[in-house]
Order: structure tokens, then C-alpha cells, then sequence
């Protein structure tokens, strides 16, 4: 449920604007079936709704700037083949610890070449759940919010595609927003978004192929390259090639890897996501090992999905600081911060699998692998013992 203190600040600000002749209004209820799809389909089933064109949909921690709707609304009315107009996340909290450097670095590319491409060329790109403007007639046509997943927004975008809707992305409409900045809560967060989309392509493959409104290409490039390389097979091959089948080599030197396996595509991937970021260029060390600690949760999730296992549709809203809180830490002098409540056993044991790969490959290996395995299983130690992120003091 909402705070108080929260509901108080909302109910004000509508108030104000209220006062100055905006047709404004704060609409909450009193449960959580379905989550976020939930909350989205009661939203949208008051009969003001009927009333309006359009949709504009902001997670609670997003700023938009004034001049949101006037940068947006116009490509909808002037292109009715459009549904869906997406922007760009601009993170206010980018600087605050290492591990938000990285998850920067990670989104920009993502916005930068992910979304970018998928617009200039009108294939396909998903709806990013906020910081976008909704044609309501698609959205309904689509079949609206459901709560199958826990991608909603995915879900929604996809369906939209299959009714032949077009999606435009935005890169010059920046909307402020903050990054989880606690490694708890950017592993829930993680979790929800590797899970969901392994469970939509499971549920939604034989749809695709189904439909009769969209062409064969698009068809193969949502099952095959949206979601089947993207989806499942990124995270899976990050984490069983690098942080599995690369360390064991050292132990039987009869395998041999291919160069461009171990240094070239990688190597690639990496200059693609340092061009995104250009300032953070000097952590591309940093960025790919904590990228290979991730594949492992993100393995782990996306099998849930697959499966459709104990947790594929836990929903654990993703916590967000917020300049309250963080002033708090930075006054608090001792973080009490139970050791036991940090330790994260599956990071342990595969960075001492890692770590004895290394001892065998520096003992008896005729490389310098070992510098490699030495790093990636420091840095899996380091999350193990769960310090990463910004400290909350427990009280």
C-alpha cells in the first residue's frame, strides 16, 4: 500500500491544480490483484477514460519535463498507424555507486541500439513499461492490459505489434528517472526482467505463428531474434561460456576455445556498449565482469520463465532510494548492516570454482588465463559477500 505521507503530497498536488481550472484527479485502489497490469486495467476502466485519445504512463520515480505531451501527442496525431510513442530514460542517480555506472551503461546501449534500431527500421522494439504515450484505441484493439507475466508492458507491445500498430522511439524526449542503487533490489528487479520475457515467448510463440495480420519476416524476427537470441539466449550462453565452460578448459588443455570466441566477440560487444556511454569508457573491465555475475541470475530467471517454476510471476516492486532516504545515509556515521543478511551463497560457490580454476591454470596452465579467472572470481566474492550498491542501515 501507498504511505500516507505519500498520498498526502499526491492529493495536494492535484489540489493545486485543481484550483487553477486542470481537469485532474488521483485515483488509487485497495488491492494489488495483478500488479502492475492490474493497476493499468483499473485505471483505465473509469469512464472519464471514454473521454480520452491518449495515454501517457510514468513509473512513480519518473520526471517528465513540462513540455512532455507537447513533444509526443504529435506523433500520434499526425501518423495514425502509430500506437506507441517511447522515450528515453534519463538516470539522476547515475554517479551515485559503481554499480549504477554499469547499470547506465547497460540501459544506454539498450536505448541507443536496441530500441533505435528497432524503430528506424520498423521492425520491432518492447514498450519499456513507462516514460510512454498509448493510442487507446490500439491499446484496446491489442486486447489491453493482462497479467499473465510479469512483463505486462512486453506483452501488450507484442499483441499491439501482431494487429499491425507501428511503435516510434523518441531519443531526444529524456525522462528523469532513478536506478536501484541496492544490489537486493536491482537483483529482484533483474530477476522480473530476464523471467518475464522466457515466460511470454513461451506463451505467446504458437500466437505469433498464427496470426494472419503481420508478414512471415516479422514473425521469424519477435520469436527468433526478439525473443529466442535476445531473451534466452544472451544470458544463458554469458553464463555457461564464460563463468562455466572458459574455466574449465584450464583443466582439460586437450579443449581449445577459438580466439574468436574468447576475444573477439566479446571484445565487440564491448565497444558497441562503451559507445553508448563514452564517460564511463574506463569501467568496461568492471562492466563486463559484474555483467557475467548477472548472467548468472538472469540464467536462473529465465529457466523459471521456461518452466514456469515457483517464482515465475513474483512481482517485488523495485526499491528506489530517493533523496529523503539517501540524505539520511549520508548523516547516518554507522551502517548496521547484518553480515549474514548479505552473504549471497550461489556467487560464493561459483567464484571459488572460478578462483580454483585459476590456481590450476597458474600452477600448471602455459597462459595468463589465470588473470581473467583471478577477476571474474573476485568480483563474484565481491557480490557474495554483498558489497555492492549503496548500504541501507537496518533499525
Amino acid at each position: 500500500m501507498i504511505p500516507q505521507i505519500q498520498l498526502e503530497l499526491v492529493n495536494a498536488e492535484c489540489d493545486k491544480w485543481a484550483r487553477k481550472g486542470i481537469n485532474i484527479m488521483s485515483e488509487i485502489r485497495d488491492n494489488r490483484i495483478g500488479y502492475k497490469a492490474g493497476a493499468l486495467k483499473a485505471g483505465m476502466m473509469h469512464n472519464y477514460v471514454k473521454q480520452c485519445e491518449f495515454v501517457a504512463i510514468f513509473d512513480a520515480d519518473f520526471q517528465p519535463d513540462p513540455d512532455f505531451l507537447e513533444r509526443t501527442i504529435p506523433f500520434l496525431i499526425h501518423n495514425h498507424e502509430i500506437s506507441l510513442v517511447q522515450c528515453r530514460w534519463k538516470f539522476v542517480n547515475a554517479n551515485e555507486c559503481l554499480m549504477t555506472r554499469m547499470q547506465e551503461m547497460s540501459l544506454n546501449y539498450h536505448f541507443v541500439a536496441e530500441q533505435e534500431s528497432g524503430s528506424s527500421i520498423h521492425a520491432f522494439f518492447g514498450f519499456n513499461g513507462t516514460a510512454g504515450v498509448w493510442r487507446i484505441a490500439a491499446l484496446n484493439e491489442a486486447g489491453g492490459w493482462k497479467d499473465r507475466t510479469t512483463v505486462e508492458d512486453m506483452d501488450l507491445a507484442v499483441r499491439a505489434c501482431l494487429h499491425g500498430w507501428k511503435f516510434v522511439y523518441v531519443h531526444d524526449v529524456e525522462v528523469k528517472n532513478e536506478l536501484p542503487s541496492t544490489f537486493k533490489a536491482y537483483r529482484f528487479q533483474q530477476h522480473r526482467w530476464s523471467c518475464g520475457p522466457a515466460n511470454l515467448w513461451r506463451k505467446m510463440t504458437m500466437e505469433i505463428l498464427q496470426n494472419k495480420k503481420v508478414s512471415a519476416w516479422k514473425k521469424l524476427y519477435l520469436i527468433y531474434n526478439f525473443f529466442f537470441i535476445r531473451k534466452i539466449v544472451v544470458h544463458i550462453f554469458t553464463f555457461v561460456f564464460y563463468c562455466l565452460i572458459l574455466p574449465t578448459t584450464v583443466l582439460f588443455p586437450e579443449l581449445q576455445v577459438p580466439k574468436w570466441a574468447t576475444v573477439y566477440f566479446p571484445t565487440t560487444i564491448t565497444i558497441l556498449n562503451a559507445i553508448a556511454t563514452p564517460r564511463s569508457l574506463h569501467l568496461l573491465v568492471f562492466w563486463i565482469l559484474f555483467e557475467n555475475v548477472m548472467s548468472m541470475h538472469r540464467t536462473k530467471a529465465t529457466f523459471i520463465g521456461l518452466l514456469e517454476a515457483g517464482r515465475v510471476n513474483e512481482w517485488v516492486v523495485t526499491e528506489k532510494l530517493g533523496d529523503t532516504l539517501k540524505s539520511k545515509l549520508i548523516a547516518t556515521t554507522k551502517l548496521y548492516t547484518r553480515f549474514g543478511q548479505r552473504i549471497n551463497w550461489r556467487e560464493l560457490v561459483v567464484g571459488l570454482y572460478i578462483f580454483f580454476c585459476g590456481c590450476y591454470d597458474f600452477a600448471y596452465g602455459g597462459s595468463y588465463f589465470y588473470v581473467y579467472l583471478f577477476l571474474q572470481s573476485c568480483a563474484f566474492f565481491v557480490a557474495g559477500v554483498g558489497y555492492i550498491g549503496t548500504f541501507v542501515p537496518s533499525v
